[in-house]
């Protein structure tokens, strides 16, 4: 098995992810655990790593906060959107961009940092325990994992309600595989596990999507994408919608050294 490098889909899945109302919900609610989370880190800037940060959405806006943001990505590809996007922004003078793996990104950051983002890519990488105890390392005492996967939980509901019994039956294996449908969705137990085994502590989490994608089409006017995110942030974080959510976010903490004795 071998991580997923999207150099052949870059442009396909920046505009799949976030050019869509699910990428506009995907945003908020992530926004939303970002806010919560950065008044518990240290004042002023921020050392920050993004792993596997794609085109660099949210690390953009870190950087466009005064954070100094190192962004990590197997694609070349995605790469050169993330630096046009952060060039566009006016944030490319607090941003780095390194071509290596989430596993590789500590033997090149020359302090450990406040802040990881591994979003939307534990799904894709093949030993993802192996990865969380890399980016635990690349941590300082205190700092602060923002860890987003796509739930298993959540595509067997979504494949479920849609009917495809077929693709159940199969046990949801990938007909193709070089396609923006994750390779190993995650059940959250086993991530929970995995984030405790390398000692992290969990402070919260929220789902991502836990309605929207199951919305049936509305004849004339839709939903607007405001009232669907009010909704969405109202019942996120309350069970059983949060363990439904296509994503979920969980923000987990790397002990100080003092908790550690």
């Amino acid at each position: 098995m071998q991580d997923r490098n999207f150099d052949d889909l870059a442009d396909k899945f920046s505009q799949n992810i976030y050019g869509t109302r699910k990428g506009q919900v995907r945003q908020a609610i992530v926004w939303d655990e970002l806010e919560a989370l950065l008044p518990t880190l240290p004042a002023g800037s921020l050392k920050v790593l993004d792993a596997g940060g794609g085109v660099g959405q949210v690390s953009s806006g870190l950087a466009a906060r005064g954070h100094q943001v190192v962004l990590c990505d197997l694609s070349a590809e995605m790469l050169k959107l993330a630096e046009a996007h952060a060039l566009a922004a006016g944030v490319s003078h607090n941003m780095q961009f390194k071509q290596i793996s989430a596993q590789q990104v500590g033997e090149h950051l020359d302090t450990q940092v406040d802040l990881v983002l591994f979003h939307a890519v534990l799904e894709w990488v093949a030993h993802p325990e192996e990865v969380l105890q890399a980016l635990w390392h690349t941590l300082k005492p205190g700092g602060v994992l923002s860890l987003m996967f796509y739930n298993a939980h959540g595509l067997t509901f979504r494949t479920l309600t849609l009917g495809n019994f077929g693709y159940m039956r199969a046990n949801m294996s990938k007909r193709k595989k070089r396609t923006l449908s994750p390779d190993f969705p995650r059940d959250p137990d086993d991530v929970t596990r995995w984030l405790t085994n390398c000692g992290f502590e969990i402070e919260r989490r929220a789902g991502i999507r836990v309605f929207c994608d199951y919305m049936k089409p509305q004849p004339g006017a839709g939903k607007s994408v405001e009232e669907i995110i009010e909704m969405e942030r109202r019942f996120c974080r309350q069970e059983p919608f949060l363990s439904l959510g296509r994503y979920i976010h969980v923000t987990a903490r790397k002990p100080s050294q003092k908790d550690q004795l």
